[in-house]
């Protein structure tokens, strides 16, 4: 996918911002910049390609940042004639969130209004974590204002600029420790009308969870009291790497925390030796044994050999059931055993696992041969 997306990344990318520009620009020197910016372009990332565009409007733009970014903004509006695949064309405006992050720093309103404009036709979730580390106090609460702002773009440009560990981004190292003035903005677009930025609420969230379990677990259970279907979504989202990681205080927050009472029947493994590229069938059946209905949250963990014959657990979820008393429910997974870019495997013994409110229970084990 990255080489495919480098390809939307190509050398009409820095002629259609050298023709916006010169339409707003008239002194704008459009052959010395293109010059500048082909220059060894083919061999780089699609991110430094980005950069190598930055870098040749800050040579070619006006020196003064005001002036240069009011005519970086104006040229936006210029139609263009790079074409990229469905949900690529925002990349075009990558090297103006780049040009703003680094050169922008110093120039605090400018670049707020930069951002507010370009989140619109692209993304500024990165360009912002240089202000959050730069003016925190100052831009917190912008983006505290911005959480009403009209366009979901720039709403969800509060939570997702604001993720502590948001992919492909410097860590957000302060929120890491403590993640208070994320959680008050993230307050404010819980119940966000659009899924596009509740998403993004939920995916913030699961970010802290991994460094503060409990602060993850405390605002599921208080946003869970009373909440729509919407905003139950958010928890359930949010929670989603948590309940892999079996953590209680996130199994308690859906309902899932108590040990369960069952018998683990009609276990099925089969074959019990496979070679990569084939597939595994694993199968059981769970029987509520206790005096009462149990709510029950059904994962399979299996085990992965490493490279260096040590273990690695993988959890797939299963489903989330709800057994009267005697009730029996059926469960299966199918793994498929094929070489993946994330994934590579090796010879050796893996053993699966049932992981029943968040319990782990021995299934058995299939061998992968050579």
């Amino acid at each position: 996918m990255a080489a495919a997306l480098k390809d939307q990344f190509g050398p009409s990318v820095p002629r259609a911002i050298a023709d916006m520009l010169a339409a707003v620009h008239e002194g704008f020197p459009r052959e010395a910049f293109l010059r500048d910016a082909l220059d060894g372009y083919e061999p780089l990332s699609l991110t430094e390609r980005a950069r190598r565009i930055s870098r040749a409007l800050r040579t070619h733009l006006p020196g003064d940042y005001a002036q240069a970014i009011r005519l970086l903004l104006a040229s936006t509006q210029v139609p263009h004639a790079h074409r990229a695949a469905q949900g690529m064309g925002g990349f075009l405006f990558m090297p103006h969130t780049y040009f703003v992050a680094d050169y922008g720093l110093d120039h605090f309103e400018d670049s707020m209004r930069a951002q507010h404009a370009l989140t619109q036709r692209f993304t500024a979730e990165f360009s912002i974590r240089p202000f959050l580390e730069r003016h925190p106090d100052a831009t917190l609460a912008r983006l505290e204002q911005w959480t009403r702002d009209p366009s979901p773009h720039v709403r969800r440009l509060v939570s997702e600029g604001t993720r502590p560990r948001l992919p492909w981004a410097p860590r957000l190292r302060a929120f890491q420790r403590d993640p208070t003035p994320v959680l008050a903005l993230l307050e404010r677009l819980k119940d966000d009308p659009e899924l596009y930025v509740r998403r993004s609420v939920a995916n913030n969230l699961n970010d802290i969870g991994k460094d503060h379990p409990d602060r993850l677990a405390e605002v599921a259970r208080r946003w869970l009291d009373g909440a729509s279907p919407e905003r139950r979504w958010i928890v359930r989202h949010a929670l989603r790497s948590a309940i892999k990681r079996a953590e209680p205080g996130a199994l308690s927050a859906l309902g899932y925390g108590d040990a369960p009472e069952l018998a683990i029947e009609q276990v099925r493994i089969s074959p019990g030796r496979v070679r990569e590229g084939g597939c595994v069938e694993i199968g059981f059946a769970l029987r509520n044994t206790g005096a009462r209905p149990q709510s029950v949250m059904a994962d399979l963990v299996v085990h992965y050999v490493k490279a260096s014959g040590a273990t690695s657990p993988k959890t797939f979820k299963l489903k989330a059931v709800a057994l009267v008393p005697g009730e029996r429910v059926a469960l299966s997974k199918t793994l498929r055993l094929v070489p993946m870019t994330t994934r590579r495997h090796y010879p050796g013994e893996h053993r699966v696992q049932a992981q029943l409110n968040g319990h782990a229970q021995d299934l058995g084990a299939f061998v992968l041969s050579t």
